[in-house]
């Protein structure tokens, strides 16, 4: 770790944050909120399909089509990402475009399509970095129960294995799952997200199945290529703060420990599993050599942050939470302070900081990347044709600068991708939130670069940027 400055920047009395030589810069997106094209090439539907199709769960009755349209138009976003100067892109791979069915027969013009995507990224000298799950899962699996069933780990791993054999020549960093606590708790728990469940025990029975998916994928994948490829899993996180200690400790389990630590061997948390007693008896679930797969070794950990979770106990000992933390007792989730992001998040980079020095402590040795990082703001394209996205560029590059800090006090942080690439359906609030530092017109597909683009594009040109201030 480097701290360097120019004569040019000497003169005008800035001080420059370099990062390493090989620090991996890039952005990232999400098959589902950007190909469209949901019945093209025999692709099968996918829980989001039904999910979006029902009234009342997607706001406005926004669905996955067209989204972006990236299915028919990813050569000239390629050409965009390269124009922008991007070393990495990391995407993810729609299980019902290999699988319809989720098991079985092949779909060979999907496997094609992510064949063009790769081969196109290549010859642009953009590394490709290939995300196996996000969220999209076969609906026909879920009518066998989605992953509350067992046996859709096992169906995953073979899905993975047929993808990885045919791109594995050209990719070589993949992950397994995105965001399994999403899946789990959002999808299973309070059913805000596809296949929309309300059942407090399907989450933790979906949470284990899906580590099992994910262990049992990474042995796949490792036996297709022992040692040339750099496996993971990414993960969301977020830094829990309060005044109270038990609060803190709740809260954080249930976040950031509880699909962490058994990916790490160490099992779950066994605090964490005294405070969702009322879940009932959840190692009815868990089989002999279950935790031994979960934990078959990664290479790297994802890093997904956006914002501190602020929490304070509860007058009454037997209140219990709701929402994305339902169930834990005597605990309150806090509104965020200060500036809020076009969700309602909080803006705090500090809190960023802090949470990758810790991980990096906690994974004992495990390098991490930072796989996304973002903020929606309510964005639009002025007379002449640009979008000034102050807020979001303000966002982006105190969080850089939040990772540089976090590297200066030791953390293994290999690389940064911002989410995202481009404004695309942002799950059950349909087209309301935009995260991109693209603008795309969803009814022409017109893409703009944001100001906040091209912020990201002179970090990378640089591989640093001013330690204050908000231009670069």
């Amino acid at each position: 770790m480097t701290e360097l400055t120019t004569d040019a920047d000497v003169e005008v009395g800035r001080e420059v944050l370099t990062f390493p030589p090989d620090f991996l810069w890039g952005a990232a997106t999400a098959a589902f909120q950007i190909e469209g094209s949901t019945t093209a090439d025999g692709r099968g539907a996918s829980i989001w399909d039904t999910f979006a199709a029902t009234p009342g769960k997607v706001l406005a009755g926004d669905t996955g089509d067209p989204a972006c349209d990236h299915y028919n138009r990813y050569q000239s976003d390629v050409d965009l990402m390269k124009s922008l100067g991007l070393a990495a892109y990391r995407f993810s791979i729609a299980w019902p475009r290999i699988q319809p069915s989720g098991s079985g027969k092949v779909e060979e013009r999907g496997l094609a399509f992510y064949d063009r995507l790769v081969d196109s990224l290549l010859e642009k000298d953009i590394q490709p970095l290939a995300t196996l799950y996000h969220w999209d899962l076969p609906q026909v699996l879920e009518d066998f129960g989605g992953w509350r069933n067992r046996d859709t780990a096992y169906r995953f791993a073979e899905y993975a294995a047929i993808v990885h054999e045919r791109l594995g020549d050209r990719v070589q960093a993949w992950t397994t799952l995105n965001e399994p606590w999403v899946s789990a708790f959002l999808g299973y728990g309070n059913g805000i997200h596809a296949p929309g469940v309300t059942d407090a025990v399907a989450s933790l029975e979906a949470a284990h199945h899906l580590l099992l998916a994910h262990g049992l994928a990474t042995q796949a994948l490792r036996a297709q290529a022992p040692e040339s490829h750099r496996l993971s899993i990414v993960l969301n996180f977020s830094t829990v703060w309060g005044d109270d200690a038990e609060a803190v400790r709740k809260v954080d389990g249930l976040q950031n420990r509880i699909l962490l630590d058994p990916v790490l061997g160490r099992g779950y948390p066994l605090d964490v599993l005294q405070d969702t007693t009322w879940l009932g008896d959840w190692t009815n679930v868990v089989r002999d050599g279950d935790m031994e797969t979960i934990a078959t070794p990664v290479d790297w950990i994802g890093v997904n942050y956006y914002n501190p979770t602020r929490v304070a106990p509860t007058a009454d000992p037997d209140f219990v939470t709701a929402g994305p933390h339902a169930g834990l007792r005597g605990v309150e989730i806090q509104p965020g302070q200060g500036e809020l992001t076009g969700f309602g998040w909080e803006q705090n980079a500090d809190a960023f900081t802090e949470l990758l020095v810790r991980l990096s402590q906690h994974v004992d040795g495990i390098p991490l990347v930072v796989t996304e990082n973002g903020s929606a703001f309510p964005d639009v394209v002025d007379p002449a044709g640009r979008v000034n996205d102050v807020q979001r560029t303000k966002y982006l590059l105190d969080h850089v600068r939040a990772v540089h800090r976090a590297i200066s006090e030791g953390a293994d942080v290999r690389g940064y991708l911002a989410w995202s690439l481009l404004d695309n359906f942002e799950w059950a609030a349909g087209y309301s939130q935009r995260f991109g530092i693209v603008h795309v017109d969803f009814e022409t597909q017109q893409r703009t670069i944001k100001e906040s683009a091209v912020a990201l594009s002179r970090i990378i040109g640089q591989n640093g940027l001013p330690a204050h201030g908000y231009t670069v």
